[in-house]
């Protein structure tokens, strides 16, 4: 396989050619990118800068302020990263609501009828606190319906709780409540994180018992680990050509090491490429079936240091 060279396109912001930017406006005065706007003469540009793949970032439906409560929503449009429905995409890049799931089905087509791979977001490690899937196929179980929210930790939970806590903040949450609190998604098992905090956001529960040693309950299989690995397949489905996994160091490498093997005996070249910030993790990750890895420890950190810092641009040979 050829190495990829990856364009990252932002619908929301790439596709947008309202040039208002009035500072915290509406979606209706700064306007919104859409899939229908990223059409095929944009993509044979990107096919023509040498890209091999474009990473659509963003597409999976994630929280933001009008669908959801502003306490818990960073920023009117959201964080990319707090799904509320993994077998969603987000309404707003779609010129129809009703069909953009469609809207994006035929995204799909045109990028690969310029020779173009489509990667998405795969986002295992955390969604959004306000989580219900609306578009999950019938029979699907959503995430947390059959938690036992009076058990700390069990690998038949989706998510880690703090029973007899509840979720607070430093500020006012709009009426949200959530009790017990569900631990959030950076590992923050308080019932009260901060600002800093990825507040946002609730943990997935693996089979990790964090608690316990972080001993590992992988027999039988956690629930967690067939309904997101029933994701990866639903999207695999939609002819994506591969995932960019968001955090992948958080999850147990065992999960990917089963989920991977199975979606490729159906789709047998579908890329994965972890978001990996340890070197320690690099060989156990790859071992998994991860094709690439990446962190922006080092050369990224080290260029944003020699365009803003003044550092020396010798240094990135050593890099």
């Amino acid at each position: 396989m050829n190495k990829p060279i990856i364009y990252q396109l932002f619908p929301r912001l790439w596709a947008n050619y309202n040039e208002t930017r009035k500072y915290n406006g509406s979606k209706e005065e700064n306007g919104c990118g859409r899939f229908a706007d990223i059409n095929e003469r944009a993509l044979k540009a990107i096919a023509e800068l040498g890209a091999t793949h474009v990473w659509y970032t963003g597409v999976i439906r994630h929280a933001t302020a009008e669908y959801n409560n502003p306490a818990i929503t960073k920023g009117k449009a959201g964080s990319p990263y707090a799904i509320t429905d993994y077998y969603d995409v987000d309404p707003d890049l779609a010129k129809n609501t009703s069909k953009r799931m469609k809207e994006f089905e035929d995204l799909v087509k045109r990028t690969h009828k310029v020779g173009l791979d489509v990667l998405i977001d795969f986002v295992p490690n955390h969604v959004s606190r306000e989580y219900k899937s609306v578009c999950k196929p019938a029979g699907v179980e959503d995430l947390g319906e059959k938690d036992h929210p009076e058990w700390a930790f069990s690998p038949l939970n989706n998510f880690y709780y703090l029973p007899g806590e509840k979720f607070s903040m430093d500020k006012d949450l709009m009426g949200y409540e959530e009790m017990p609190a569900k631990v959030t998604g950076n590992d923050c098992f308080k019932s009260h994180p901060n600002q800093n905090d990825w507040y946002e956001t609730v943990k997935l529960n693996y089979g990790v018992y964090y608690s316990g040693g972080r001993e590992k309950q992988f027999n039988p299989i956690p629930s967690t680990w067939i309904k997101m690995r029933d994701i990866l397949l639903f999207w695999a489905d939609k002819g994506i050509d591969g995932v960019r996994v968001d955090m992948a160091e958080m999850v147990p490498v065992e999960f990917f090491a089963w989920a991977i093997e199975a979606v490729r005996k159906k789709h047998k070249k579908f890329l994965f490429i972890g978001e990996c910030y340890d070197p320690k993790q690099y060989d156990a990750y790859l071992a998994a079936g991860f094709d690439y890895l990446y962190d922006k420890v080092g050369m990224y950190d080290y260029l944003r240091g020699v365009m803003s810092k003044g550092w020396s641009a010798e240094g990135i040979t050593n890099q």
